[in-house]
């Protein structure tokens, strides 16, 4: 597709969304636990919403700040930038072998739930990974300068750029949060934990590789833009 199309960059954030979703360690996995630890399906489908708020306030600070650092950096400078961050942060998630961030306990509150899931997208760089899509969605920093030749102007264009970043944020989570319920209430209503001892593939290699492609893609077009 081109770039002009404008399916694409909300088609890249649901398909996203459908990956983060299906990776354990942003959520489905504790929802399993907390379902089997309450011996029923409601304790799986009582976490998933605050888990899904998590994500996407992770997710959210990074499209605003996309959003508003457009209206100061040239739209190549923060490709650049942002392909470089990735690859950084890839490279820094090999080295430290994959780590996650543990929880004190399975006893927790909706609250402290949603802050674990905000951690976990976090420090796994899932909102540096739509940044090429948001970037695309944010528009040129030459487009945004000419409209905002005016204080109103100027207001207008942060209104808009934040705004694009929010509506991406809702569709990515809403991919997120669904393919993660389905997960979740699948493997502890049919297949139970077992099935992860049987059928277990290396996600965090896959991530890894994931966001050092979206570095490269990112870079790539920052490079071409020049």
């Amino acid at each position: 597709m081109t770039t002009t199309d404008p399916i694409w960059p909300w088609l890249s954030l649901a398909l996203l969304g459908a990956f983060h979703g299906l990776n354990p360690a942003m959520g489905w996995l504790f929802a399993v636990a907390l379902g089997l630890q309450e011996q029923r399906l409601r304790g799986v489908l009582a976490s998933l919403v605050p888990i899904a708020v998590g994500h996407a306030a992770s997710i959210g600070l990074v499209a605003v700040a996309v959003g508003l650092l457009q209206l100061v950096v040239p739209r190549v400078t923060l490709l650049v930038s942002g392909g470089l961050v990735l690859l950084g942060f890839a490279a820094y998630k090999v080295a430290t072998r994959f780590r996650h961030r543990r929880w004190v306990g399975m006893r927790v509150t909706s609250r402290q739930l949603a802050l674990w899931s905000f951690l976990m997208a976090t420090a796994h760089g899932a909102g540096l990974m739509l940044v090429p899509v948001l970037v695309h969605l944010s528009g040129t920093s030459d487009r945004l300068a000419t409209v905002a030749t005016e204080h109103a102007g100027h207001l207008a264009v942060v209104g808009s750029s934040v705004g694009a970043g929010l509506a991406a944020v809702a569709v990515h989570t809403l991919a997120m949060f669904l393919t993660m319920g389905v997960i979740a209430v699948a493997v502890h209503q049919l297949f139970g934990v077992e099935v992860l001892r049987r059928a277990w593939i290396n996600l965090d290699l896959i991530w890894v590789a994931a966001l050092g492609l979206a570095g490269l893609i990112t870079l790539a077009l920052g490079l071409w833009a020049l």
